[in-house]
């Protein structure tokens, strides 16, 4: 029986972790997110966190997997009641897009192991952005089956998808100030609503074109 408590007890402590190691990240980024506050919030020992997650790169790491996770599970569900590819990527898109504007911490991570070509993506975080693009190549595949789509070629256009709203999101402060101290138009009144429709319409019409 004691088993079986101390069992339940880790799984919830696990998961008060993470729920709170996504406000804090969601709010203050990886650099300024403390382990002190965040074990705080737990109502644990720093230990404790460290005994779940290793380290912070290691929760950080796990906090994304959770919110891809999550993307790809809410992607899956919804395109099941979908039988249009066109209307199947407008969702991919728009689902991202919030869940970018409602986790701005993903889209940096995102870029940072993308580009970081010193270092490798960590197994278990690779095989989830491989589920994600995999179920988004999936929908340009149907596409082309059915004469929706065109001239293909899904990596370019999961980056034009992903880097925009991902540079978007990451960008924000910048885009600002170049707008207040030189007049710049640098779309910075547009909200994720607006960029993804926007980002649609214009892949859309891409895809169409023979």
């Amino acid at each position: 029986m004691s088993k079986i408590i101390k069992k339940r007890n880790a799984v919830a402590s696990k998961n008060l972790i993470l729920r709170n190691a996504t406000k804090l990240f969601s709010k203050k980024g990886y650099s300024s997110t403390s382990m002190e506050e965040l074990a705080s919030m737990c109502d644990l020992n720093k230990a404790m966190i460290f005994y779940y997650f290793d380290s912070k790169q290691g929760l950080y790491e796990a906090v994304i997997i959770e919110v891809l996770d999550e993307i790809y599970k809410h992607l899956a569900k919804e395109n099941k009641s979908i039988d249009n590819p066109k209307q199947e990527l407008s969702n991919f898109i728009k689902t991202f897009a919030s869940f970018s504007d409602s986790h701005p911490y993903l889209p940096s991570l995102l870029l940072k192991e993308l580009s970081d070509s010193g270092a490798k993506i960590p197994k278990t975080l690779f095989s989830h952005m491989k589920k994600l693009y995999t179920l988004f190549t999936n929908i340009l595949k149907r596409g082309e089956e059915v004469g929706d789509f065109f001239d293909v070629v899904p990596m370019i256009i999961y980056f034009m998808i992903m880097g925009t709203l991902n540079l978007m999101v990451t960008t924000k402060n910048l885009r600002d100030m170049a707008h207040e101290m030189d007049g710049l138009d640098t779309c910075s009144t547009c909200d994720m609503d607006e960029i993804s429709e926007y980002i649609d319409k214009k892949i859309q019409k891409l895809l169409k074109d023979k």
